[in-house]
C-alpha cells in the first residue's frame, strides 16, 4: 500500500463545502474548456464490445472489467478504461467540422490500478477530441492547444480562490514545455517520475512532450498504447512525439501531479509504424483499426483531463478519496481517519 500522509494536514474545506466546491469546479471548468476548444458535449458509453479495438488498452497489460450480454448471445462487453479511441468514431459519426470537437464525462473502472493518494479503481475525466487538418499535425499546434487548456485551469483556480478565500492561487502564469529527451539528458540518474518532480517543482506547471517512444538511453518515459497518441513522429533536434502530459506541482503532497494526458492522434502511417514498434501488428485487423486504415476517421487531437484530480488540486486535498466515493483498503481508511483525511 502506497499512501502519503502530509504533516499536520487539515482540509481547508469541510465535507459539505467540499461537495459544493466539487460541483462549482466541474461546472466552471468544463464550460471554459468547451469555449476555449470549441467542443460540443456528447453522451458516451460506459461499456463497448470486446474484440473491436475500441477500448483503451492503456499500457497493454491492464485487464478491463468484462461481462457477458445475455440478449447478445453472451457476447462479451468491456467497461471502458478511457474513451481515447471511441472519440474518433464519434467525430466521424457526428460529422464534426475541422476546428471543432466534442467532450464527454467519462466514467471508467480500472481494476488493476494501484491504490494511492491519487489513484482509484474509479476514473472520472473529461475526454475530449477535436478535428484538425494535416498541416496542424505539428509541435506548434500541440503547444497552442495545451496553452488553451492551461488558460482554462488558470481561470478556474481564480474562480475557486475568489469563492473560498482560504485557498490561495498557486499556478504560474505560463506552463513550461519540456521534452522527455531533455529530461533524460538533464537528470540521467533519476527515474522518469523523479525527473518530472524536479521540473514541476521548479516551474509549477509543465507539459512533458513525447511520452511512449524509446529514449536515447534505451528506455521509455512512460507507457502509451500504440494506436491513439502519436509518440514516434520526429520533431527536430533529436526529439520525437506529438503527445504529452500536463503536470502540476502539488504542494500538499510535495510531488509532481499529472492532471491530463493528451496528444495529436495517429494517422494511417503512424499507426502502422507504432504497431510495428510494439509488436502489435495483429491489431490491424480489428474493427476500429480497419476504419482508421481505410481513411474513415478525421485527423484529430484529444485527451483526458482528470475530474477528481483537478478538484483534488484546486481544493488542496491530500487524497483523491476526499473528492470521489470509491473502495479502499481497510488499513488505508484507518490511516486516513486518524490523520484527518475524510474519505467520502
Amino acid at each position: 500500500m502506497q499512501i502519503t500522509i502530509p504533516k499536520n494536514y487539515k482540509s481547508v474545506l469541510d465535507v459539505n463545502q467540499t461537495e459544493l466546491a466539487i460541483k462549482q469546479i466541474k461546472d466552471f471548468f468544463q464550460l471554459n474548456l468547451a469555449s476555449e476548444l470549441r467542443l460540443r458535449r456528447v453522451t458516451a458509453p460506459l461499456f463497448v464490445k470486446k474484440g473491436t479495438g475500441i477500448n483503451d488498452d492503456l499500457n497493454g497489460i491492464e485487464r478491463p472489467v468484462s461481462f457477458p450480454m445475455k440478449d447478445l448471445d453472451d457476447q462479451e462487453a468491456e467497461i471502458v478504461q478511457s474513451l481515447a479511441k471511441w472519440k474518433r468514431l464519434a467525430l466521424a459519426d457526428l460529422e464534426i467540422n475541422e476546428g471543432f470537437g466534442i467532450y464527454t464525462d467519462m466514467n471508467a473502472i480500472r481494476p488493476d490500478e494501484e491504490l494511492t493518494n491519487i489513484h482509484s479503481l474509479y476514473v472520472d475525466q473529461w475526454d475530449w477530441e477535436r478535428v484538425i487538418s494535416e498541416d496542424q499535425r505539428n509541435l506548434d499546434y500541440l503547444k497552442y492547444i495545451v496553452n488553451k487548456i492551461y488558460a482554462s485551469l488558470i481561470r478556474t483556480e481564480f474562480h475557486i480562490c475568489e469563492t473560498y478565500l482560504d485557498i490561495q492561487p498557486e499556478l504560474p502564469d505560463e506552463i513550461t514545455f519540456i521534452h522527455t529527451e531533455e529530461l533524460e539528458a538533464r537528470y540521467p540518474e533519476l527515474t522518469p517520475f523523479e525527473r518530472e518532480s524536479e521540473e514541476a517543482k521548479k516551474h509549477g506547471a509543465i507539459f512533458v512532450i513525447g511520452i511512449g517512444g524509446e529514449l536515447p538511453g534505451g528506455g521509455i518515459h512512460d507507457g502509451r498504447a500504440p494506436d491513439y497518441d502519436d509518440w514516434s513522429t520526429p520533431t527536430g533536434k533529436g526529439m520525437k512525439g506529438l503527445n504529452g502530459d500536463i503536470i502540476l506541482w502539488n504542494n500538499v503532497l510535495n510531488r509532481a501531479f499529472e492532471i491530463s494526458s493528451m496528444g495529436i492522434r495517429v494517422n494511417r502511417e503512424v499507426l502502422l509504424e507504432q504497431l510495428r514498434l510494439r509488436g502489435a501488428e495483429e491489431r490491424k485487423d480489428l474493427y476500429w483499426h480497419q476504419k482508421l486504415l481505410n481513411g474513415e476517421f478525421p485527423l484529430s487531437i484529444g485527451g483526458g483531463i482528470g475530474q477528481s484530480r483537478l478538484c483534488m488540486y484546486f481544493l488542496r486535498k491530500a487524497h483523491i478519496g476526499e473528492i470521489q466515493s470509491s473502495i479502499w483498503p481497510d488499513k488505508m481508511i484507518e490511516m486516513c481517519k486518524v490523520n484527518g483525511i475524510h474519505l467520502l
